[in-house]
């Protein structure tokens, strides 16, 4: 095999996308763990929820732990899964989490004659 080939399969960029399912006219979507270069409906590598936009507001259901799992791991949601995500509060959350450890690293201890004077 070509040795370009082979760098550039492993360089392909896991993504978070939708995968349509349901009948014509009443779809839902499973959020998945695809290969960027796979077809939207055809392989994937996980289900980590399902997105049912006929329901309203109880629309997203989510495996938090997965999808912070895979976004740590470098997978690259696609724009629509993006704001499901930030919808659902998982984008909020890494963020504060992230902004909190950066305060608590930065935080210097006050000391208690400092405090008094």
């Amino acid at each position: 095999m070509n040795p370009w080939r082979e760098l550039l399969l492993e360089l392909q960029m896991v993504r978070i996308r939708l995968r349509r399912r349901g009948r014509k006219k009443a779809p839902y979507y499973r959020i998945v763990i695809a290969d960027s270069q796979s077809p939207r409906d055809g392989r994937f590598i996980e289900i980590i929820g399902q997105y049912q936009p006929r329901q309203g507001n109880n629309a997203v259901n989510l495996d938090v732990a997965r999808t912070n799992y895979w976004l740590d791991n470098g997978a690259q949601p696609s724009d629509t899964v993006r704001s499901l995500l930030r919808r659902a509060g998982v984008l909020k959350n890494r963020h504060e989490a992230r902004l909190g450890r950066k305060l608590t690293a930065a935080a210097v201890p006050v000391s208690e004659k400092a405090a008094e004077a």
